[in-house]
């Protein structure tokens, strides 16, 4: 289809798309959208100038497809009272409440590609700018950009036997995934085809190995590579923090974890899902034929906007086959400063304090998944200076940082936590860094780092601070060293923040569930909590990105007195709390108060029981 001037296209009230290439002519009642139409009604709407509308509808360029593509690229604010940047999806959405007509924005996350995509040839959505989004019994919608022309939906409804359904969609958005859409659904069914052997009759995991040593489709087969690299492309669009591939009965599913939530992202023929997760191996380093045993690796990879990422990659054996999970690790996880992470007043004072002590341990405690790893990554990022070595043992890495010195524990050749710590000490460190306290052994290389003048940082498993202190006693440290090398602990959890294209003010929270939120402190009632609604710029679900709650217990001369070898945690709980400690469902009443977050995902992290 010929591009069309905004400026000069035929006159028009509504919307279209279809004129060129087809052998019918454009329905009487067919019409395309002008920017002076668009412009006029901007203006009766109080949106823009009349000045401003006529410049722009002189100005007859020739730079875009879509007349609202000229307007978006004015980057005007509205002149109404929230004055909104009125970017092309704003445009969108509001033209099409203005005309009556579906607007619909392209996620391509929900859209069943194969369906889609076989319902008209490449050509076909090219020629008449056109996307199909979604195929159901009798009834094919598709997005464009010009709602008003029928002619060439009149035409494939024939062909089809379906009715079609039109939604007004962003025309830019329709164009890049055309562009998307079809070749990779082309990939997956040449992938599908190029299989060597019926992969599709497997049923467990004895006959997935069988057929694995035989070999399917070439892991470095076009189809795959492009099928692979598009999978990481929109996880890195979505700020995914994890891909899941998983093998099941009938088709592998891909996952993406969005602020801490799985969302279902596609079903791939098991073909396919099986020559993925050959490539994915191949680049990670891998055994590709050893399916039996789960393994682990890395990748490092660069965004389509040039940032470098790494991928750590982890294969399990289940039923049905190898479930693969890729953690994906961007350069912004090392440089987020505390404010970022969600430290604020006491407690950024009391950590920053904490870490800038010469000598002694300090723990970061929390269940997997809560943060512990990124704020141990940037407290060592901010400590690792010119001046001082900084050295670390880890199972696994989990980010390479070139200011730290950073070893693998490998427990095949006897390289463990305790043993690894016992190295490091021998390498003139002033900062070390132990991934995990699991083990007697490692608890008493900590404890003999910070006596011989070494920070020392590490993490635990334990629900809260206090618990950290017996935790230590149970895995036999003696209670004096204890009390000489502990400088605190910090418990964190993790909650997703609210959107703040979106968050709206809602009610005060019950008066009942705020006092048990912010028990043993009182803290006064907000008189206004914001809610979750929900947009474009977070996936419709009213949260973007995450936080951390933190409970920061530092070790005060009448702390220490408490730990012995019969010390019990209510005691400690009970004497820090007195010393300022705040629990972790305070710090999240703290955020609730500050319009960051909400009850509910406070609560899901640190209940209220």
């Amino acid at each position: 289809m010929a591009t069309s001037d905004p400026g000069n296209a035929p006159v028009a009230t509504p919307p279209a798309a279809g004129e060129g290439g087809s052998h019918r002519h454009p329905r009487a009642t067919d019409r395309r959208l002008r920017v002076e139409d668009i412009l006029k009604l901007m203006v009766a709407e109080g949106l823009v100038t009349a000045v401003d509308a006529d410049q722009l509808a002189r100005s007859r360029t020739h730079r875009f497809d879509h007349p609202l593509e000229m307007i978006a690229d004015q980057k005007w604010r509205s002149l109404a009272a929230a004055r909104p940047m009125m970017t092309l999806d704003w445009l969108v959405e509001w033209l099409a409440g203005k005309l009556g007509v579906p607007y619909h924005h392209i996620d391509p996350l929900k859209i069943d590609l194969v369906a889609v995509t076989n319902t008209m040839s490449n050509a076909y959505a090219e020629r008449y700018r056109i996307l199909p989004i979604a195929v159901s019994k009798g009834e094919l919608t598709v997005a464009t950009g010009e709602p008003f022309v029928r002619a060439w939906a009149d035409e494939l409804e024939k062909i089809l036997h379906l009715r079609i359904k039109l939604v007004f969609a962003n025309p830019q958005d329709i164009k890049r995934f055309v562009g998307e859409f079809f070749p990779l659904a082309r990939s997956i069914k040449k992938a599908s085809e190029t299989t060597r052997g019926d992969v599709s009759l497997a049923r467990n995991f004895e006959q997935l190995v069988e057929m694995g040593r035989h070999g399917t489709l070439d892991a470095n087969d076009q189809h795959v590579i492009h099928i692979v690299d598009w999978l990481w492309q929109y996880a890195f669009e979505q700020r995914a923090s994890d891909i899941h591939i998983e093998p099941r009965r009938d088709a592998g599913m891909v996952r993406f974890r969005i602020d801490g939530v799985l969302h279902q992202v596609y079903a791939i023929p098991n073909p396919v899902m099986l020559a993925m997760t050959s490539r994915i191996k191949l680049l990670a380093r891998m055994e590709i034929v050893e399916k039996r045993r789960p393994q682990d690796g890395r990748i490092k990879t660069v965004s389509p906007n040039g940032q470098e990422i790494e991928l750590r990659i982890s294969t399990m054996p289940t039923a049905f086959g190898e479930k693969v999970v890729m953690r994906i690790f961007t350069p912004e996880v090392l440089i987020r400063d505390f404010q970022e992470l969600g430290f604020a007043g006491e407690d950024l004072t009391r950590w920053d304090k904490m870490i800038h002590e010469p000598n002694g341990i300090i723990l970061v405690t929390g269940p997997t998944g809560s943060g512990k790893t990124t704020t141990l990554y940037s407290t060592m990022k901010q400590l690792a200076t010119p001046e001082v070595n900084v050295c670390s043992v880890e199972d696994p890495i989990e980010m390479i940082a070139p200011e730290f010195n950073q070893m693998q524990v490998q427990p095949v050749i006897n390289v463990d936590f305790a043993n690894g710590v016992r190295t490091l000490l021998r390498q003139d460190p002033d900062i070390i860094m132990v991934g995990e306290i699991r083990d007697r052994d490692t608890a008493d290389m900590a404890v003999q780092a910070a006596l011989t003048g070494h920070l020392v940082l590490s993490t635990l498993h334990t629900n809260d601070a206090p618990t950290a202190v017996t935790r230590l006693l149970d895995l036999g440290v003696p209670s004096y060293l204890i009390s000489s090398t502990l400088l605190g602990v910090m418990a964190q959890r993790l909650v997703r923040t609210l959107c703040p294209h979106c968050k709206k003010p809602g009610d005060s929270p019950d008066e009942e569930a705020w006092r048990m939120l912010t028990a043993p402190f009182r803290a006064d009632l907000p008189q206004q909590t914001q809610m979750a609604i929900g947009c474009l710029e977070c996936r419709m679900t009213g949260y973007f990105g995450r936080m951390g709650l933190y409970e920061i217990m530092t070790l005060t001369p009448s702390l220490r007195r408490l730990i012995h070898a019969e010390a019990e945690d209510g005691k400690i709980r009970e004497q820090a709390y007195k010393e300022g400690m705040k629990p972790l469902r305070v710090s999240g009443a703290v955020k609730i108060a500050a319009g960051l977050t909400t009850v509910d995902e406070v609560v899901k992290v640190a209940p209220l029981g």
